[in-house]
Formats: structure tokens, sequence, C-alpha cells
């Protein structure tokens, strides 16, 4: 049992992000069949609203992880964050156009915006390196349990409000909304009275957009994730391949069911696992796993198919998001860390603008080619996986200042 024995902060950011993924998820994997199916959005459109509201978002975490460094603290910034986000949750509630989600969504993601790199910093300096990996990987293992809890609320929604029915109607989407809001309180209230400051040592007063301090392998590291984030579009377009393939309301929240049950469970053994085997060798074979799982998306000719996909889609994410977040605060110093996290999110969340957009233009831009419109996005995907694990390659032959 001892490498259960982990800090207090571990458990409460776990808490609160457990707490918190059980409202979001509730909410966002439903959001591009809201889009579709009640305010008869396209493809496109979809993915311009997923890519904006995550990257006109990247600037606030670049600015509240270099600020978290130059005021030597993490803890209130995570706090504002989660709040700011569980304020603009209760207003899809009244959204009846696609601007309308887009605000929300918008106010949403700044809120994420401002806690993910002081979260990430305060977890990373409350914990020994040599725990790094099974922290994050329990962190996201909680963030995965929330997201499972919260689908199966929505789903039981969905089955006593419109069982058996192809498509989400307004209703059932506004109860799920409101339903949402209670964990999202108490993810707040958790984090504001349970989590302990952890100050930095030395404070950081360099630039927030400087690069001054960092080596080439975070450098490298930063870049072959960009590559990467460029053909990981929004899951929104897994959700669509899997109605295209004849999922229907339910069969789609099974599906993401067993996506976030695999997600959960190996989180955090492949997270302790990083401590042991290294972290390099799980994110790259992570990111191979992804080349071959999306490829398979491409192929699929059935809703079956794309729901064992993307159950295989969770053994990806488990190898690598965990894996990641402790990468980074391998490779930089404590002091630093606020800044190293905000660049790498935002980097991250500018990508994911383009990665959306151009995986919706390729959808509909080959819609007239027989079985290839859907399958493009899957296919331009899995071929930046492999030029991210081409720049990844160079950056593990580069040795620690």
């Amino acid at each position: 049992m001892k490498k259960l024995q982990l800090p207090r902060n571990v458990w409460v950011l776990t808490a609160t992000s457990f707490l918190t993924d059980i409202s979001s998820e509730m909410i966002a994997n439903l959001m591009p069949l809201f889009l579709s199916n009640v305010l008869g959005v396209g493809t496109a459109l979809i993915g311009l609203i997923d890519g904006i509201a995550e990257s006109t978002a990247s600037l606030m975490k670049l600015y509240s992880g270099a600020l978290s460094d130059k005021l030597g603290q993490r803890k209130w910034l995570t706090v504002a964050g989660y709040a700011l986000s569980t304020f603009a949750k209760p207003f899809l509630y009244f959204a009846n156009t696609w601007g309308w989600v887009l605000g929300v969504r918008f106010v949403d993601r700044v809120g994420k915006g401002i806690r993910t790199a002081p979260r990430d910093a305060l977890l990373a300096g409350s914990i020994d390196e040599k725990q790094r990996g099974l922290a994050f990987g329990l962190h996201r293992a909680g963030d995965t349990a929330g997201a499972f809890i919260g689908l199966a609320i929505a789903a039981l929604v969905i089955y006593f409000t419109q069982q058996g029915a192809a498509q989400l109607n307004r209703a059932t989407f506004q109860t799920i909304v409101l339903i949402s809001i209670i964990p999202a309180l108490l993810a707040v209230l958790v984090l504001a009275f349970f989590a302990n400051e952890v100050k930095v040592a030395k404070k950081s007063n360099v630039p927030t957009f400087s690069f001054a301090g960092f080596d080439k392998r975070f450098k490298l590291f930063l870049l072959a994730s960009i590559l990467f984030t460029l053909g990981n579009s929004s899951d929104s377009f897994i959700i669509l391949r899997g109605q295209e393939r004849g999922l229907n309301l339910l069969q789609v929240m099974g599906m993401l069911l067993t996506f976030n049950a695999v997600y959960t469970i190996l989180s955090g053994p492949l997270g302790a696992l990083s401590d042991k085997l290294g972290r390099r060798k799980l994110i790259f074979t992570g990111w191979l796993f992804y080349a071959l799982v999306y490829i398979g998306f491409s192929l699929s000719q059935s809703g079956a198919h794309v729901w064992a996909l993307f159950g295989l889609y969770g053994v990806y994410y488990a190898m690598t998001e965990g894996a990641a977040k402790a990468f980074v605060a391998d490779l930089v110093p404590d002091e630093m860390r606020g800044r190293a996290y905000g660049l790498y999110h935002a980097a991250l969340a500018l990508a994911a603008f383009p990665a959306s957009l151009i995986a919706g233009l390729l959808w509909q831009g080959f819609g007239s080619w027989p079985g290839l419109g859907p399958s493009a996005p899957f296919i331009f995907g899995a071929a930046m996986s492999l030029a991210a694990l081409a720049v990844f390659t160079v950056q593990s032959t580069i040795h620690e200042n």
C-alpha cells in the first residue's frame, strides 16, 4: 500500500477533477449532437466552434502559468479558473443559436485556461519526482472516472426522456445542464477549502511568452506535441462518425462510457509504469497506438467497429496524458513549471483550433467521394502522429544540459 501514501494535494486535486468532469462530460460529449441535431449546425462550423473555444483561451493558459511563477503560488488561480467555468455552465440552458453556445464555451474554456497550468504545477510541486507519473496518472484516472459517471447520468436521463431516439432533443439537453451544476459547485468548494498552497522557493520574473531557460529537450517535445495535436481533432468527430455508422443516441453514450472506463482503469497503472520504464517509452508507444486506432476509424464499416475502436482509444489516452504532463515536469525546474505548463497547454490549444477546423473541412470537402469524407480526418490524424513521432525520436537523442 506504500504507493497510495500520497500527499493530500494529490487526492484533493483528483477529487476536484473527478467532480468537475462529472459535470463537464454530461454536457461536452452531447454538445456536437446538440449543435447538429437541435440547432442544425454543420460539421465545419462544429469544428470551428470547438477550435475557437479551445484556442482563444490559450493566451490565458500562458499568462496564468507565468503569473503563478511570479507570485510563487498556484492554488487561488486554480480555484478562480474552476469557479469561472462553473459560472458559465447554467447559461447553456438558454442556448438557442450556435453563437450562444460559442459564447458559453468560450467563457468555460477561459476558466480552464486560468486553472490548467497552475493546477499542474501545484500537483507537480506536491509530489516527489519518483512518484510523479503515479500522481498524474491518478489525477487523470479521477478525471476520467468523473467523466464515466457524468456520462452514465446523462445516459440515464436520455433513457427516461427519449429512449430509443436516434437524435438528441432540447428538453433532454436542458435537463442534463441543470443536473451538471451541482457537481461543478462541489468541485470548487472542495478545492478552495481542502487544498494546500505549495509555495515556490524561487520566484520567476521571466516574461510570459519567453522560452528563456528552457533547453532543447523541452522545445522539441513541445514541437512534437504541436504536430501531434494538429492531427488530433476534437473527439466530436468520433462521436459523429459513430452516429454516421449507425449508432443511436443511447449507443453513442455506451461508446463514450466504454472509452472512459478503459481510460479510468488504466491511467493509474500506466502512470506508475512511466515512473519505472520512463515517460518517453510510454508516450512514443501511445502516439504510435493512436495512429493505428485512427487508421481503424477511417476504415470502420459499422457502428460496432467505431465503438470498439473508441474503447481502444482510451488505452492511448491512459498511456500518454499523465505521462506527458509528468514529462514536462521532468524537463524543467520547479520555479519555471507554471510557465512551462502554460506554454505546453497553450501550444496544444492553439494547434487544436486548426486541427478541428481542418477535420471539419476534410469531412465536408471529401463528402462527394464515396466513403472518403468521414474517413479523411482520421487519415490526416494518423499521418500527423507519425510526423510527431519523427520529431520525438530526434528529441530523445539530446542529452540533459
